[in-house]
């Protein structure tokens, strides 16, 4: 399945990124959480597409934010709180002009998204070989 190949593609990058680097080097933090936006994206299409191949009633359309909590409501996710804060943090992106906001979006990148992320991926290669789908 492309979407879910793309996210697995886009999370790989991002989880090898090296955060003591970013710390220490402006346009590598710039580009790692611009990384963490992509990731984001392709992380909710890919949810949507698996929820759809399952038969959920709502995830043919919908808001980033509506195919989460369909996805926490049908057990895809696990923790929403840290997808609402992704959710958040993302949406904020275009308004991180000082260091400590950068510092900070890089914590949670690290010790909370990546590990969503990766949660997420492991789900979804699941569901889908429940559903008889190949996710390559």
């Amino acid at each position: 399945m492309k979407k879910l190949d793309n996210f697995s593609r886009c999370l790989d990058v991002l989880r090898h990124a090296n955060f003591g680097t970013a710390d220490n080097d402006e346009i590598y933090r710039t580009g790692v959480i611009g990384q963490f936006s992509l990731t984001f994206e392709l992380a909710w299409k890919a949810l949507q597409t698996v929820l759809r191949v399952h038969g959920a009633n709502g995830a043919e359309t919908g808001s980033p934010r509506e195919i989460f909590q369909l996805g926490y409501k049908m057990g895809f996710i696990d923790d929403s709180a840290v997808w609402l804060a992704m959710l958040k943090k993302r949406n904020s992106l275009t308004h991180i002009y000082d260091e400590d906001e950068a510092d900070e979006t890089l914590l949670l990148i690290r010790d909370s998204f990546i590990p969503a992320f990766l949660a997420l991926e492991k789900v979804l290669k699941e569901k889908l070989q429940e559903a008889g789908e190949d996710w390559v």
